[in-house]
Formats: C-alpha cells, sequence, structure tokens
C-alpha cells in the first residue's frame, strides 16, 4: 500500500504543479495586457486652472480618470488615472507616485512608467492643453468635414 500511496503524492503533487503554472501564466498575461480598455478619456474633459498644479508635482482629477503633470512652468504632460493592471483608478499621488487602491500597483506620475506591480505596462499618455483659462484632457474636438 505505501508504494500506492507514494504515487498518489506523485501525481497530486504534478496535477498541483501543473495547475499552479497555468495560473501563473494567466496572471502574467492579465498583468502584461491589462483589463482598461478604453483608459483615456474618448472626449475632451475640462480639469480646471493649469495653476492648480505645482511645478515639479502632479496633480489626480480622479472623477475625470486623469492625472496632470508639471515639469517646467507652463508646461503638462497628462496620463490615464485608470490602473492598467486591473483597470481600478488611482487614488492618490505621493512623492511622484500614482497609487492602485486594488492591488498596489504604483505608476511614476511625470512618466506613466509602472514602478511597481502587479501592473507592468505604463499608464497611457492623454493629449492635454490649455484653453480659456483651463487644463483641457483628451482628444481635440475636430470640426466635420463637409
Amino acid at each position: 500500500m505505501s508504494g500506492q500511496s507514494s504515487r498518489r503524492t506523485v501525481l497530486k503533487g504534478a496535477a498541483l504543479a501543473g495547475a499552479a503554472g497555468l495560473g501563473v501564466a494567466a496572471c502574467s498575461t492579465e498583468s502584461n495586457l491589462g483589463h482598461a480598455q478604453v483608459p483615456t478619456p474618448t472626449a475632451p474633459v475640462t480639469l480646471g486652472a493649469p495653476d492648480e498644479i505645482p511645478v515639479g508635482g502632479a496633480k489626480l482629477y480622479r472623477e475625470q480618470r486623469v492625472l496632470v503633470s508639471c515639469p517646467a512652468k507652463g508646461q503638462y504632460k497628462a496620463f490615464s488615472a485608470q490602473c492598467t493592471h486591473a483597470g481600478c483608478v488611482l487614488d492618490k499621488i505621493e512623492n511622484n507616485e500614482g497609487n492602485c487602491p486594488c492591488h498596489g500597483s504604483r505608476f511614476d506620475v511625470t512618466t506613466g512608467k509602472a514602478l511597481k506591480g502587479p501592473a507592468t505596462v505604463p499608464l497611457p499618455e492623454v493629449a492635454v492643453r490649455v484653453e480659456n483659462g483651463k487644463l483641457v484632457a483628451g482628444p481635440e474636438a475636430t470640426t466635420p468635414k463637409a
């Protein structure tokens, strides 16, 4: 009976190892592809006054799902604030890192780069401009061609 027991133990171990391997592969695929289907604004959104963002800092516009950094006076760079791992919206910025509250991913708010997983894909860049004294993020409105 001991030969049969050890064979079962080996088979169970192999089955568990195989299942674990599949789980790791599935998790890795999700981290690389992300779940955020359309993470950036699909239409222009007004964010607020440009001077709300300190030079060298960033501001999170959680409701609009955008974060904007100001690398130099009058220059702005924006990214989707939707995590590229599971699509959660970042909840805060600390030390120029955006934090995802769902799984702990962290992103550099000046480059969008994923700094800590499970996210591995950077935040997508979003067009940002100043219009009528306000920051506007997202695609520019286009005039339909006649």
